[in-house]
């Protein structure tokens, strides 16, 4: 079986937690993710000092990501409510549908991103050194 060591930080929550993916320290955004200023993501990680837009447009990928947990929302919401309901109604399912894609938008921008830094981006691999405090952090 092969043991975490005891300086490494789990990847999962790190993910649920959006921090950095090559410390898991540092946070990814600087404000929560239902709020009023809306979420405003760091230039780069606070701990390690990763740049998280790794080149101009970089972003644009998570919205493949994005379509994905939206596509697995629809039909799992549409599925739900068949189920619940036994409604063949038009206008249940798209009350149903877009009240619960505008309630989960800033979730699905929040971790589409987050998932594309931990899990879709070639070359970036966690290193555990970098999780210990730096110098000028103590």
């Amino acid at each position: 079986m092969n043991k975490v060591k005891e300086n490494e930080l789990k990847m999962w929550p790190s993910i649920v937690h959006a921090r950095c993916p090559r410390c898991r320290v540092g946070k990814i955004y600087e404000n929560p993710m239902y709020s009023l200023t809306g979420q405003k993501m760091l230039k780069k990680c606070p701990h390690c000092g990763m740049i998280y837009e790794r080149e101009p447009g970089y972003f644009y990928a998570a919205m493949y990501v994005s379509y994905a947990f939206i596509v697995a929302e629809l039909v799992s919401l549409s599925v739900g409510t068949s189920v619940l309901t036994g409604s063949t109604n038009p206008w249940l399912y798209t009350a149903v549908l877009l009240s619960v894609v505008a309630v989960l938008s800033p979730f699905n921008l929040r971790y589409s991103r987050v998932l594309l830094l931990h899990w879709f981006t070639p070359g970036l691999h966690y290193r555990p050194e970098l999780s210990k405090h730096l110098p000028h952090q103590q």
